[in-house]
Formats: structure tokens, sequence, C-alpha cells
């Protein structure tokens, strides 16, 4: 157990932080899904830049690193233009 006051405020701090950070990352995860899943090429190219945003802002709080990002989106994007 923590002694400290400002470790214990930290303990509160990292977990509110965990919490969200899998909330933006699992909903991220869900779009990409329904990204993939889409067989409408209009609705895959309305749907990308808010997934191609999402990742970007994951990778930009080091949630993902910025080149899992990368390959995602470009992956993402080679999926949308076979359509």
């Amino acid at each position: 157990m923590a002694n400290h006051k400002s470790s214990i405020k930290r303990i509160r701090s990292n977990e509110a932080k965990r919490v969200l950070n899998k909330y933006q990352h699992k909903t991220a995860r869900n779009a990409m899904r329904k990204l993939r899943a889409t067989k409408d090429r209009n609705e895959a190219v309305g749907m990308l830049p808010t997934v191609v945003a999402m990742l970007d802002k994951l990778a930009k709080r080091n949630i993902i690193h910025k080149n899992k990002a990368a390959n995602l989106k470009s992956g993402l994007q080679l999926r949308v233009n076979a359509l």
C-alpha cells in the first residue's frame, strides 16, 4: 500500500488514465472492424477519415506506436481502394 499522499493520488490518476486509454483503444478497434466489414464503397469512404483520426489520436497519446498507426491506416486505405 502506498504511504505518501502523492503516490496515492498517482495511483488514482493512473487508474483513471488507464480506463480512458482502454476505452479509446477499444473504440478505435471496433471502428476499424466495422470499416473492414463494410461492403459499400461510399460508406467506407465516409468512415475512413474518422477512423484515421482515431488512430492518429491514439498514436499522438502513445496508446499505440506511431508506426503501428501508420501500418493500420495503410491497410485500411488499401481495403477501401479495393472496394
